[in-house]
């Protein structure tokens, strides 16, 4: 039986993104350059589609874009122009690599423009009015109070903020919405379906962190995606790039095999929330029992 819902899982996933050698990021999805509002970024798009959302990833803290190479290029191998900027700025005394909840409104500004501009990998490819969000540690608690509407310092600084209605989804890596060692804040995200996938051997946001924070979201459909073996760094082509804050607790999975289950993880769940029936298939159904590298409690919801 085993074997058979194996089977039928590397035929779903053949059918929604072409193969590569195990634990490789796809060479076949290029990549260029860009500004997106005042960001340098780099964007990583798959060959041919076309009406592509957009998936922003928000940077970890002080973790450079170029670290999250083999993760972008996976997830836009599954149907998505991946934006990956880099966001400087001060927060409070310190200066760094620190995103932000004002990037969501930039990207789907950035994306209308880019998708009208002669010239552009991505003219006339975009689906504009479809943002999706992933996010590292410090980004993905930016994001997460972002799909939560919520302006909270120092993901985000007044005097406004609003949710872009172009939010479809989120995926966010190492996330968890407590500060400082405070309580987890639960998270308003009606209409906008979460995944929360965590190391399980992440010692800087530790898994209970990130499951109150899970258990904190309030509206399905969410899931909750634990990767054997990862931890904090799981989804960078290094571990603990340089600036970043190192993580005690040491991976004991192959970077490459990380980074591809989170990945993977990542753009099937945003492809279900989408709409993608054989996706949604794989994400509330037979994934997690075709994969011994993670372990999946999720709700779907009507």
């Amino acid at each position: 039986m085993r074997r058979l819902i194996a089977a039928v899982a590397l035929a779903a996933a053949a059918l929604v993104v072409p193969a590569s050698p195990a634990g490789a990021a796809p060479a076949w999805v290029s990549a260029y350059e860009i500004q997106i509002g005042a960001d340098p970024a780099t964007v990583y798009l798959p060959p041919g589609r076309t009406e592509l959302p957009v998936a922003l990833l928000l940077q970890g803290g002080n973790v450079p874009r170029e670290s999250y190479g083999g993760f972008a290029r996976t997830v836009a191998g599954f149907g998505f122009a991946v934006a990956v900027p880099d966001h400087r700025r001060a927060v409070g005394p310190v200066s760094g690599l620190y995103p932000e909840s004002a990037q969501l409104a930039a990207t789907v500004t950035w994306a209308a423009q880019e998708n009208a501009r002669a010239g552009s990998p991505l003219a006339g490819r975009l689906d504009a009015d479809r943002l999706v969000l992933l996010g590292h540690s410090f980004g993905a608690a930016a994001g997460l109070f972002a799909v939560g509407n919520a302006c909270v310092p120092p993901f985000c600084f007044g005097p406004v903020y609003q949710r872009p209605a172009a939010l479809r989804a989120a995926a966010f890596y190492g996330a968890a919405t407590a500060t400082q060692g405070g309580p987890v804040v639960p998270v308003a995200n009606a209409g906008v379906p979460v995944a929360l996938v965590q190391g399980k051997v992440d010692g800087v946001n530790p898994p209970a962190a990130a499951r109150a924070t899970y258990d904190g979201l309030s509206s399905p459909p969410k899931a909750y995606v634990t990767v054997h073996g990862a931890n904090h760094y799981g989804v960078t082509d290094t571990q603990t790039p340089a600036g970043a804050l190192p993580d005690p607790s040491a991976q004991t999975v192959a970077q490459d095999a990380g980074i591809d289950a989170a990945a993977r993880w990542s753009a099937l769940f945003l492809r279900a929330s989408l709409g993608d029936a054989l996706a949604a298939a794989y994400v509330y159904g037979f994934g997690d029992a075709s994969d011994d590298g993670v372990t999946v409690v999720s709700v779907r919801g009507t």
